[in-house]
């Protein structure tokens, strides 16, 4: 009889979803595309949102911001001709893209700048100014 480890956190519902997002380009065929991966954390005042498009023309990237939800989306060319048939390993994702995501906190939107370096896109959004905690002062009556 074999040990099984006990893990609290459903891994194995993790793993199924790995597998089952690993397979999808292939049950799509030849239009699939992609979800680019993001890394979101607080910077003072804003919320900043980074994500590698490199390979990209950010011509073909559109971010919006509406209801407090982050949407990237675009498309990324494949410029080669090499016919199907010769590849020995077909990792690299091609097609249109999209991803969106709830900030954490509400924003103001139309404050929102977005910077390419190197590859890495980073959407910097700043807070909406009723989030941002406030100071009260105590004053001492006598």
């Amino acid at each position: 009889m074999s040990i099984v480890k006990w893990t609290p956190f459903f891994s194995e519902f993790d793993d199924m979803e790995e597998s089952m997002n690993s397979m999808l380009p292939s049950v799509r065929g030849k239009q699939f595309g992609f979800t680019p991966a993001i890394d979101m954390y607080e910077e003072k005042d804003n919320i900043i949102v980074e994500t590698q498009l490199g390979g990209i023309d950010l011509e073909n990237v559109d971010i919006s911001i509406e209801n407090n939800v982050l949407c990237l989306k675009g498309e990324s060319e494949k410029k080669s001709e090499i016919d199907e048939k010769n590849y020995y390993r077909k990792e690299i994702r091609r097609g249109s893209f999209y991803r969106s995501v709830s900030l954490p906190t509400k924003v103001d939107g139309d404050s929102a700048k977005a910077v390419n370096d190197g590859g890495i896109l980073r959407i910097s959004v700043p807070k909406a100014p009723e989030v941002k905690p406030k100071t009260i002062k105590i004053e001492n009556k006598k």
